[in-house]
């Protein structure tokens, strides 16, 4: 088997799984004063510091969730519910469903909500953002990197833009963390969203991370863990491999992982005429390709490859049960028909130079029917 569906989910380390099996000793409740409490709490901790290391902030600023839906979740739903004197949300038109769908609910509720569209490549209009700032504008959610196409959006301006006007801002930066450098204060992100499972870890577990300075209303009440935030026991077993997830991504793989996946484009593009790559050439993340064919339907090649052994998907997993064109693609100018005719590979690690030709040929082979 050759999986590229990475972007939806990537194998677990064998390393963070071994990380995890320590809740087999520290199995106490992280909130309980006795010795197995404590040390899960102390379990919890470090992997706090790990989190919040890669992004440059204090561990007191990492709020921990059961992933990057819930993570996004409490960003919006958070600013927008905490008696905001403006209740304007504005995100971008390319989001990924947990901050589309929450946004619309929000909107249900009386939020005021607008979309910012994107260029060709996916890219924002920044001059577009910028008209639709007003002064009852609470926050401004834009994603990293795009869960489809890898594009990168440009964070560092779209904070400026917020801070001059006084807006808060949020990215989902799940499909980046750890792939790409990430400081939140440098771009000025007052939220940021991650997700384990992203990057070789758990499943439901994922982080927020939240600036102090401003009021953020929780969507979980309870025993208010994670400072009030997020009430609810700690997956400590899942936290655990958090941390060593990130503790195990390094920079050279996302540098190995960009060539691999510019390789593979480059041999479809010379194996398969007239196919074509969506979103920008360069500014992308490392390990995501989006390409349309010239003819058929991606979804009958995808079966094709999986009768071959091929692990991909036309786009966000969460959405491929769906029978409509992607979001994402039709933003960017896409017809309905080209949308139909898109696959999304997506690399990591693991993958090789090898598999990489096989894909190409075997990709090739069956477009050709």
């Amino acid at each position: 088997m050759i999986y590229l569906d990475n972007a939806a989910t990537t194998r677990p380390d064998p390393a963070v799984l071994e990380a995890m099996a320590q809740a087999r000793e520290d199995y106490g409740n992280a909130s309980s004063v006795h010795r197995l409490g404590v040390a899960a709490a102390k379990a919890v901790e470090m992997a706090r510091a790990a989190v919040a290391e890669a992004l440059q902030v204090r561990p007191d600023e990492v709020v921990f969730t059961s992933g990057g839906t819930e993570a996004n979740n409490l960003a919006l739903k958070g600013v927008l519910l905490a008696g905001a004197r403006r209740g304007h949300l504005v995100i971008s038109a390319v989001e990924h469903p947990s901050v589309l769908e929450p946004a619309r609910a929000l909107q249900r509720l009386g939020c005021r909500l607008s979309l910012v569209g994107t260029d060709s490549d996916g890219v924002i209009d920044l001059s577009a953002l910028a008209k639709l700032l007003t002064e009852r504008t609470s926050l401004v959610s834009v994603m990293h990197a795009n869960n489809e196409t890898g594009a990168l959006q440009p964070l560092a301006e779209i904070g400026r833009l917020c801070r001059r006007r006084g807006v808060l801002f949020h990215t989902d930066a799940s499909q980046s963390f750890t792939k790409e450098a990430l400081e939140p204060r440098r771009v000025g992100a007052d939220l940021v969203t991650m997700s384990a499972h992203k990057i070789h870890g758990p499943k439901g577990v994922g982080a927020l991370y939240v600036r102090p300075g401003f009021r953020l209303e929780p969507i979980l009440h309870g025993g208010g863990q994670e400072g009030g935030l997020r009430s609810g026991t700690h997956n400590t077993a899942a936290i655990l491999g958090f941390g060593a997830a990130v503790g195990l991504s390094r920079a050279r793989d996302a540098a190995r992982v960009r060539r691999l996946r510019d390789r593979l484009e480059a041999r479809l593009r010379e194996l398969v005429p007239g196919l074509r790559r969506n979103g920008p050439r360069a500014r992308r993340v490392c390990g995501i390709l989006s390409v349309t064919i010239p003819r058929g339907r991606a979804g009958d090649l995808l079966q094709a490859l999986s009768r071959e052994g091929v692990c991909a998907s036309a786009g966000a997993a969460c959405s491929a049960a769906v029978a409509h064109p992607s979001h994402v693609l039709l933003a960017m100018g896409l017809s309905a028909d080209e949308a139909g005719r898109t696959l999304r590979l997506s690399l990591s690690r693991w993958t090789t130079a090898a598999e990489v030709e096989s894909v190409a040929r075997i990709i090739a082979r069956l477009a050709q029917r």
